[in-house]
């Protein structure tokens, strides 16, 4: 079937959900009907986000009970005792999000599959945490994240409260694409489902559980007494779903003396004045840096709409404000987590920390200065859940944090996804312990790079929108691999890691097997230590480049990180 076809099946509905019907007959643009019909939204290992409104290639409620069929069907091959731990479902700020949430309820209801629903709004972690404490077998969270007021995404989590491993996703996705008619999907009455017990609401309840585990986040509880109540920052949840958990957990760590920014402090899907509702931009912070200089606090923190990312800002000797990555904010917490526990003779003898291979190598240093074994992954908060996993059933490390670039972390595993929450807390006792020693967080970043180098990262993120978008985003990726590059800005290419076919090409030609999941990613390491990676996005239409790389000044490393971004987009638009 044709899009056109597709599109005019969409058009032909007499039954339409009537909002969808309403934005349908607005639609004129052939290009945006093309891009709305002419394929399915893409589902993969994290799940699928896109544009919410009308079309197969759109978040709407047809798409969502979609998907939750594809789960139902795949749930039913594996028994009652399967489908009577059911599936726990929680939902963000984002407009459609409770109805995407209540719908896919209904979905699962009508195959007699037990559901844990939310009260209301609640973080991804602690979706997260709901699958294990519930003991379901899967989760959903619906969420797009930090993506604009547009987009809506549905993400599917496995029994370990990870997202769910490529095996069960790629099985659960054969399920989905073999629905034949998006719109004959059976749909149980949410009510009866409640009176037989089908359905359970979660609220305190799992509230309190999470809180009563967030306890152990905090490891010097007398430095949290002491400066907790006189160290100053603002916290802004950038209207989204963290501000009722996390302000719990700080106030029983112990840290009562910051302001939550009014307005953001309200969960709000149009997120007003926040264009990307991403802690990782500038523009995120505006109405907390002006809080911020009202207050004089030393740190701002904002966590995204669905708490499971968090950004900061922290005070520079000028008053101003200075936006810390997420490389420097997981290397000063890493870093944190291993002098207290060394401190406190707690450091275990098999610690280890896992980062994803598109992560700084400046926390690397530091795990390698405290006897810390490092672990690399693959790009996604799974492959560090399944390396928790791995620990717990071997027993041969002791997991002490884990952490992505894209401003993502963990550091107790009561939870297995990236935590905000957990993270809220964790900074602040940091800041804290600067505090102590008479320092800032800014004092104690240049600490460390005194210490350990001047390291700089950048992540570059082309977005190529359109039906013609894979094929450019395929055609790239072929023409690094079939190019092989050999230098970048000067610096020769001594390793070329493709993790497309598990090989490590060293530069005498010698092959060896990089022994981790296969996955379409390229890796080059550079003489001089840089390091640059290649991936499509896995939620987006995207290729991400990464660039990472060290000097003995920081002016050294901005302008190294400079010179190879250059080299990097050379070679791609030759």
């Amino acid at each position: 079937m044709s899009w056109k076809d597709t599109y005019q099946t969409w058009l032909d509905r007499k039954d339409l959900e009537p909002s969808l019907k309403r934005q349908l007959a607005a639609m004129k643009d052939e290009k945006e009907i093309e891009d709305a019909f002419y394929g399915p939204l893409s589902f993969g290992t994290a799940g699928m986000r896109g544009l919410m409104g009308p079309g197969i290639n759109r978040m709407n409620v047809y798409t969502v009970r979609q998907a939750t069929e594809g789960l139902a069907q795949f749930m039913d091959t594996l028994g009652d005792e399967i489908k009577q731990r059911g599936v726990a479902i929680s939902y963000d700020s984002r407009h459609n999000s409770r109805l995407f949430a209540h719908d896919a309820a209904r979905v699962l209801g009508a195959h007699n599959i037990k559901v844990y629903i939310y009260d209301n709004l609640r973080p991804t972690p602690e979706l997260s945490f709901a699958v294990r404490y519930q003991h379901t077998y899967a989760g959903i969270m619906i969420t797009a994240s930090h993506n604009p007021k547009e987009y809506n995404g549905y993400k599917i989590y496995g029994e370990d409260g990870g997202q769910m491993p490529p095996k069960e996703s790629d099985l659960m996705t054969s399920y989905i694409r073999k629905i034949d008619d998006i719109f004959d999907i059976k749909l149980a009455d949410e009510q009866a489902m409640l009176n037989s017990g089908l359905e359970t609401i979660m609220g305190e309840d799992v509230d309190a559980a999470y809180l009563e585990n967030a306890k152990t986040v905090t490891i010097n509880h007398e430095l949290a007494k002491k400066y907790g109540k006189e160290m100053k920052f603002v916290f802004t949840p950038l209207c989204g779903t963290g501000r009722m958990l996390g302000e719990r957990a700080l106030r029983q760590a112990g840290f009562t003396n910051y302001e939550v920014e009014p307005f953001e402090g309200q969960p709000n899907g149009d997120f007003p004045g926040l264009e990307h509702p991403n802690p990782e931009f500038p523009e995120a912070f505006v109405r907390s840096e002006k809080l911020g200089k009202q207050v004089n606090a030393d740190i701002l923190i904002a966590t995204d709409p669905d708490a499971d990312r968090l950004g900061c800002a922290i005070r520079q000797p000028d008053g101003e404000y200075l936006l810390l990555t997420g490389n420097q904010i997981a290397s000063i917490m890493l870093h944190y987590i291993l002098e207290a526990h060394k401190q406190a003779g707690t450091l275990p003898a098999n610690a280890a920390a896992v980062k994803s291979i598109v992560s700084t190598e400046f926390a690397t240093k530091i795990a390698a200065d405290y006897g810390v074994k490092m672990i690399n992954v693959l790009t996604g908060f799974k492959w560090i859940a399944d390396q928790i996993h791995q620990y717990e059933t071997k027993h041969n490390h002791t997991f002490m944090f884990g952490f992505e670039e894209s401003f993502g972390y963990l550091i107790k595993p009561f939870v297995r996804d990236k935590d905000a929450i957990q993270t809220l807390t964790l900074l602040a006792e940091v800041a804290a312990y600067y505090r102590s020693r008479n320092m800032t967080l800014y004092d104690g970043l240049q600490e460390l790079f005194q210490k350990y180098g001047y390291f700089q990262e950048k992540t570059i993120a082309n977005t190529y929108a359109g039906v013609e978008g894979p094929t450019k985003i395929k055609n790239l990726m072929k023409k690094f691999r079939e190019e092989a590059p050999t230098h970048f800005a000067g610096q020769q290419v001594v390793v070329t890691e493709d993790f497309s076919n598990n090989t490590k090409t060293l530069a005498d030609g010698t092959v060896e097997e990089l022994g981790i999941p296969e996955s379409n990613v390229l890796r080059y390491v550079l003489a001089d230590g840089t390091w640059i990676a290649i991936r499509p996005s896995g939620t987006e239409p995207k290729l991400k480049y990464y660039i990472g790389t060290s000097a003995d000044t920081l002016a050294g490393a901005k302008q190294k990180l400079a010179d190879f971004e250059k080299a990097l987009q050379e070679f791609a638009e030759a």
